[in-house]
């Protein structure tokens, strides 16, 4: 047993080892460890010791901690490219229960980027882009910080798809039918035949705990002078623990969040900021005209957001540049027959709405560049999932199905009421669902939301939050018969607060 243990162990550090040599940060650390071999007080007859002081002393200790907490919270909890590639490879088998699932996040996929191919196709710009002409480049480099004064014509440009687009697939999703089931009888619009493991109230309760917690709910000075403590030990689980409790002093979120997501800013961030930033401004592509018309028709109409429509710009646009995105983020492997498509070169196709996972980052940052790293890493372990069809636990449709079971089970009489009305209670809130309440939520409380994402890492928090909101406006939704009179009813959110709704959520018998 002890000998297992070992070989466990030794594998999990020959992983560690390995991936952190594949992170930007390995030359840097590798460098400074270097300097600190040549210092006088590293002694050669106790090496291990002295060096180990020189380290802590350093600083560099914390930081190769917070480097091991990150991967061992995120890559390296993902396949190994060779077991990936042999499941890209591997035939389908009867015996899977979620391959009709994986084929259609496949297939969603290939939709999505061949509807950006035809895009391309129709109004005959190439997909890869082409260099700017001279006189628009230094109209863009001139126009750099105030992009709402760049003029480009958008008329022929639409969003390659939004989120009631992705919904429809959702619905019309239909598992293999057992033998003794009549397919008949499945709901056209219940996501329950989907054999995906989620919580029940009483697992969330146990995730969520600390959020029933009186103790820690000081008073903000003590909460602000423990932040700042917490802060300058610069420790990423001290960070993480500290976001659970909800009530995060405003002026040090920005600094928590970097900590917890790792993207905190280094001076290869800074050159690689730079390389995306010469990439828009020397290419033409057919998404910059998909971010254009995205802010343009979300954030810029946005009382909450239009003040940040040059800094999502910038954003945006190097977020499309990025190809270091398309290797971070998990798509769904399986195979499945029929023309590839290629995608921009962060892999991400802009939809209706993707602004709005960058929009409430301006509020914790000056900076584009602090603001874009912490954005693109929020990007990559979160709010990917919601855009795409994967079997991830935390993913869109397992957040439907959470949804849907808290409904059932925690107000029933609601859930009765849209089966009378013929209406899918996922269309009043996938919306919501989908953008991480984002546009919907005052930002103020839209941060503690996040906050409450980050800490318990989980977006289980999502459909939890939905419920509740039902639930607070259950009495007017129980009075009227049709769809739109129920969205207008849940249209303005101005007055909801997060924390103490989602305790009373978890607090419900």
């Amino acid at each position: 047993m002890e000998e297992l243990q070992d070989a466990s162990i030794h594998h999990m550090t020959a992983k560690v080892i390995a991936a952190i040599k594949n992170t930007k940060s390995y030359e840097p650390i590798y460098k400074e460890l270097q300097k600190l071999v040549c210092n006088p007080s590293v002694d050669t007859h106790d090496m291990r010791n002295t060096l180990e002081d020189a380290i802590k002393s350093a600083g560099l200790e914390t930081e190769i901690r917070n480097i091991v907490y990150n991967l061992v919270r995120s890559r390296l909890a993902r396949p190994d490219d060779k077991s990936l590639a042999s499941k890209q490879s591997a035939k389908p088998t009867v015996s899977d229960p979620l391959g009709y699932l994986k084929r259609a996040g496949v297939l969603w996929d290939r939709r999505v980027r061949k509807s950006l191919n035809a895009m391309c196709t129709e109004l005959k710009v190439p997909l890869h882009g082409q260099p700017r002409i001279s006189a628009d480049r230094e109209d863009f480099m001139a126009k750099w910080n105030e992009l709402s004064n760049y003029n480009m014509d958008l008329a022929n440009y639409r969003p390659v798809y939004a989120p009631k687009d992705l919904l429809e697939v959702l619905l019309s999703l239909k598992g293999p039918a057992k033998t003794t089931e009549n397919t008949d009888q499945i709901p056209q619009w219940e996501f329950s035949h989907i054999a995906l493991p989620v919580k029940n109230l009483f697992e969330l309760r146990a995730h969520y705990a600390d959020l029933l917690r009186s103790d820690g709910y000081l008073g903000v000075p003590d909460l602000t002078v423990q932040c700042q403590r917490i802060l300058e030990g610069r420790h990423a689980p001290m960070c993480q623990q500290f976001l659970k409790k909800g009530c995060t002093p405003a002026p040090y979120r920005g600094a928590l969040w970097a900590s917890v997501l790792d993207s905190k800013l280094h001076d290869y961030d800074i050159d690689y900021w730079q390389k995306l930033r010469n990439a828009v401004w020397t290419t033409d592509h057919i998404v910059d005209k998909l971010v254009f018309k995205d802010i343009q028709l979300t954030a810029s109409n946005d009382d909450q957001y239009f003040v940040f429509e040059d800094v999502l710009y910038q954003v945006l646009l190097c977020f499309s540049r990025d190809t270091d995105i398309g290797g971070c983020v998990e798509y769904e492997a399986f195979p499945v027959k029929g023309k590839t498509y290629e995608g921009p070169p962060s892999g991400v196709v802009p939809f209706h709405g993707i602004c709005m996972f960058a929009a409430p980052f301006c509020y914790l940052y000056d900076s584009p560049v602090n603001l874009y790293y912490t954005f693109r890493a929020f990007y990559i372990r979160y709010c990917h999932r919601l855009t795409t069809i994967n079997t991830h636990p935390q993913g869109i449709v397992s957040l439907c199905l959470l949804f849907e079971k808290l409904l059932q089970t925690y107000e029933p009489q609601l859930w009765s009421h849209f089966r009378e009305l013929q209406i899918q209670p996922l269309r009043v809130v996938f919306k919501w669902l989908m953008r991480a309440f984002s546009g919907h939520l005052p930002p103020d409380q839209l941060l503690v939301l996040w906050d409450l994402i980050l800490g318990f890492d989980s977006l289980e928090i999502l459909p939890l939050f939905a419920i509740i909101i039902l639930s607070f406006r259950k009495e007017s939704i129980m009075q009227v018969a049709s769809l739109d009179s129920i969205e207008a009813i849940l249209a303005d959110l101005s007055s909801i607060k997060v924390l103490p709704l989602v305790q009373l959520a978890l607090s419900r018998d």
